[in-house]
């Protein structure tokens, strides 16, 4: 690994670190922007001058408060229902791709975001609240319309999200429309992401990586990325066709099976929930009170 990214909580403020062999740094004391945000904004610049860098700055002491590694992104984007295996464990009879739509649902960037610890509250009202690992992924440039063969070239970095949502919420099967994303995967701090950005160059096949979450020490999820029904590229070629991608936009890639719904078991005040995907890393959250 060259180097990672990670927003450190230092002096009272969010601050943009990059951790190197050496430690780690303030971007600003390397000679970077301030934020980690801004980085995408040149990335082939900005992720030349922190590949290989020897810094003479004095790294950071342990211990730090670590924070949501992008804050914020612009969109968060949601592949629903995007592994075989978990399309299966919700009730989908025909699990041939070209039966299946790839379809995406918004989380609020500002407000959905938080990073490891005790970080996640509760949805108010909410009795089903259901979690999902996923591999998200940071755009670094401009996508509109690309081919699925172009379209790697547009990631700039991977980490590890969950997407928390409330199955109850989510459901409206009074009305004509059956279901309301917003009320089942909108709330606030529901997507934690981290605790590092890892630069897509030095994860290599971004298909191929294990992927796990555990409640309470329990494993409930543990698969591969190979799993997904429409791969990266894919995804990513079908939402340039939608709406442009920038720098910074994130995708959370779909989820394996082990989620609570099919068998009714959800999370309560005080769980911890801790998601780890090869080559990236852990993110550990504890489940707050209702707020």
């Amino acid at each position: 690994m060259t180097f990672s990214l990670c927003t450190l909580f230092d002096n009272g403020a969010a601050t943009g670190c990059v951790e190197l062999p050496s430690g780690t740094y303030r971007l600003r004391d390397v000679g970077a922007p301030a934020t980690v945000a801004e980085l995408f904004a040149d990335w082939p610049r900005w992720s030349a001058h922190l590949n290989g860098l020897v810094p003479s700055a004095t790294p950071l002491p342990a211990g730090l408060q670590v924070l949501a590694p992008l804050q914020f992104p612009g969109k968060i984007l949601c592949a629903g229902a995007n592994y075989y295996d978990h399309s299966a464990e919700m009730g989908v009879q025909d699990l041939r791709k070209e039966a299946q739509r790839l379809f995406f649902f918004f989380k609020p960037p500002r407000n959905a975001v938080v990073g490891p610890g005790a970080t996640v509250r509760k949805p108010i009202g909410t009795q089903a609240m259901d979690w999902e690992v996923e591999l998200a992924l940071v755009i670094g440039k401009t996508a509109r319309n690309v081919s699925e063969a172009d379209a790697m070239s547009h990631v700039a970095a991977y980490t590890v999200a969950i997407d928390f949502s409330a199955r109850d919420h989510n459901r409206a099967p009074e009305t004509f429309y059956k279901l309301d994303w917003v009320a089942g995967k909108g709330h606030d701090t529901c997507c934690p992401m981290g605790p590092r950005l890892i630069p897509a160059a030095d994860i290599g096949d971004a298909m191929d990586l294990a992927l796990s979450l555990s409640v309470n020490g329990e494993m409930k999820q543990n698969a591969r990325t190979s799993g997904m029904i429409f791969n990266i590229a894919e995804q990513i070629a079908t939402l340039s066709r939608i709406m442009t991608l920038d720098p910074g936009d994130v995708i959370l890639t779909g989820t394996p099976a082990g989620v609570g719904a099919p068998k009714q078991t959800f999370l309560s005040v005080g769980d911890q929930v801790t998601a780890e995907i090869q080559k990236i890393g852990k993110l550990a959250v504890t489940i707050q009170p209702e707020g």
